[in-house]
């Protein structure tokens, strides 16, 4: 894994209030302040997916996902490591399926929840990779059960 840290601590404190409006601008739906806090080279990697690498490239990815689903987080906790370089969250994503999504069921506005997750590593006082997980087939079982 790809890792961008310099080796510089960061005060937990100062990490843990990145990541927390990092998720605030999420529930927000406010996608200019979640890429505010992105380095210019941030690395994402998606959910059982690819790796996109820049700012740009993951503001068209929420494009895509604001256009095919509404979601909010839920029961958030917050954990970063020692050196302040590393963080990670854990969450419910309560969301509704809006359109469909190339290779996925069709959507018709179904709601779901599920546990998922988020790997953060910061560098100069900015989040420089997310790494999100969520178990697919879990979403894809309660989005048809409602299909």
């Amino acid at each position: 894994m790809q890792t961008k840290s310099k080796g510089r601590s960061v005060p937990q404190e100062a990490t843990e209030k990145l990541i927390r409006s990092y998720l605030d601008a999420f529930n927000a739906s406010d996608n200019e302040a979640m890429l505010a806090l992105l380095s210019e080279d941030v690395v994402h990697d998606i959910n059982q997916g690819g790796r996109e690498i820049g700012r740009e490239k993951f503001r068209w990815f929420n494009a895509m996902m604001s256009e095919h689903y509404s979601e909010t987080l839920g029961d958030i906790a917050v954990m970063v490591s020692a050196d302040g370089t590393r963080a990670a969250a854990e969450f419910t994503v309560h969301g509704t399926y809006l359109k469909t999504a190339d290779g996925l069921p069709k959507a018709n506005g179904q709601r779901y929840s599920l546990p998922a997750g988020i790997f953060f590593e910061v560098d100069d006082g900015l989040i420089a990779r997310v790494t999100t997980y969520y178990n697919l087939s879990d979403w894809i079982a309660q989005v048809e059960k409602d299909g």
